[in-house]
């Protein structure tokens, strides 16, 4: 999923009110599970309660202003994309594993297949991991590509470290030192809960992103950030707040592409292509 053009390059107070709007209102419609589209009246009782103004929103005869008029186009777009596209591509261990072994049987990978971090009888493959993997390799041609970098990404010039990030990622193309793209996997097809370990991730891909953006305002690099996120009943069942937190980073320009489960099948080998000089 790419970010919507209309909302890129918003200022930052504009997310500074989605994010209020968010946090007072929730994201969820209860009872409804799906997400919710905040209206004005809403946004103006919780300003209300907050203490906060509307001027900045409404005029004088509470006519949404030029600022009014994009945060609830906004607030439809993020509720629509989630509800109509995101959710139908968020797959289940099942449906994952299916696609996992359809790809193996045809691709006969050679790249690596890593195993999740459970035990027992969930110690299974990372089936969107493996995907993920399988996809980049069969598009790449005979490009080289670091598929657990164990070790901070950096940027050089002439010889030198020009930034280091501050952690690691999970993968990168075509090598984590002065690399085309990075890229973040979160997959919790066996979590029954949305603890703080998942929200974290959230955070860490945002870290990522704003280094990265800095990194292109003062140095005029420019490396490509993907996040890929699976697992329906982690984050439609319980995350939908953080999802509308996705889609809020990938509209600050802290990510260039987010990929929702099955949504990696149908995007990667066209991202794959472009880093090779293949797509359009």
């Amino acid at each position: 999923m790419l970010a919507d053009p209309q909302f890129l390059n918003q200022p930052k107070h504009f997310w500074a009110n989605v994010r209020t709007i968010g946090q007072e209102l929730g994201y969820t419609v209860r009872g409804e599970g799906i997400v919710r589209v905040p209206t004005m009246p809403e946004i103006r009782r919780a300003f209300s309660k907050l203490d906060l103004g509307m001027d900045h929103l409404e005029d004088a005869h509470d006519r949404p202003t030029e600022l009014g008029r994009t945060l609830l186009a906004y607030f439809v777009y993020r509720a629509n994309r989630l509800n109509e596209h995101v959710e139908p591509r968020l797959m289940d261990a099942k449906r994952a594993k299916k696609v996992f072994e359809s790809l193996r049987r045809k691709l006969r990978p050679s790249c690596p297949l890593p195993m999740n971090k459970q035990k027992g009888k969930k110690r299974t493959h990372a089936f969107l991991t493996c995907i993920i993997n399988m996809l980049i390799e069969a598009h790449a041609g005979a490009m080289s590509c670091d598929y657990d970098p164990r070790q901070l990404t950096t940027v050089t010039a002439d010889g030198a470290p020009l930034r280091t990030l501050a952690r690691r990622v999970d993968g990168a193309f075509p090598s984590i030192v002065n690399p085309t793209a990075i890229w973040e996997v979160k997959e919790y097809y066996y979590t029954t809960t949305f603890g703080s370990r998942v929200a974290d991730g959230v955070y860490e891909t945002l870290l990522d992103g704003m280094e990265l953006d800095e990194l292109f305002k003062a140095e005029g690099v420019r490396v490509k950030h993907y996040l890929m996120v699976d697992a329906h009943y982690t984050w439609w069942d319980c995350g939908k707040p953080y999802l509308c937190r996705i889609i809020d980073m990938l509209h600050m320009g802290y990510v260039d592409e987010v990929l929702f489960g099955y949504e990696v099948l149908e995007r990667l080998p066209h991202i794959v292509e472009e880093w090779t000089g293949q797509g359009s």
